[in-house]
């Protein structure tokens, strides 16, 4: 696959974020070519078109299956894999957060339960640190289950909601 400059500029940037974001740069990377690819593309051609070994593209595509943002797609008459994302924008921030909410917000409410737990029973822990336990771990409970109502909300209404940014401020009396 031939890169044009915006596109190669756009590959690039996504790596960069991915960095940024706590993600393999060869990840992120593979992950805006599949984005700007118009038909599903070989590892082979990944390899070749962002100048990454083959067994990192392999790595590198299995950690975005893991996120559930790669799907394999198989030509009739060709034996190769070939690999797709999701381009639909919403989805994929959608199945991120998924992904960000099961593998650190779920952990560190399960943390925050049993800390909270134990501090309760420890005669030995500051009543002042029971406290600062109690409370991030009522805000995490907070956040988890507004995620949850959220994520349930038709994806139209989901739209409007993010479109209408600090508007919706008026709706709760702030």
């Amino acid at each position: 696959m031939k890169l044009t400059p915006s596109m190669e500029r756009f590959v690039l940037h996504w790596g960069e974020m991915g960095t940024r974001w706590g993600v393999n740069r060869s990840v992120a990377q593979i992950h805006a070519l599949l984005y700007l690819s118009p038909e599903p593309i070989t590892a082979e051609e990944i390899a070749e078109t962002l100048s990454i070994a083959r067994s990192n593209v392999s790595t590198s595509l299995k950690e975005l299956a893991s996120w559930d943002l790669v799907k394999r797609v198989h030509v009739m008459g060709d034996r190769r894999e070939r690999f797709a994302t999701e381009t639909d924008t919403w989805e994929t921030l959608i199945r991120v957060v998924e992904g960000r909410k099961r593998r650190e917000i779920d952990p560190t409410l399960t943390m925050l339960r049993d800390c909270a737990i134990e501090a309760a029973n420890d005669r030995q822990t500051d009543p002042e640190v029971r406290a600062r336990i109690d409370t991030m771990l009522e805000f995490v409970e907070t956040l988890s289950v507004w995620y949850e109502q959220v994520n349930k909300l038709p994806r139209k209404t989901l739209h409007a909601l993010v479109r209408m940014g600090a508007k919706v401020a008026r709706f709760v009396g702030a």
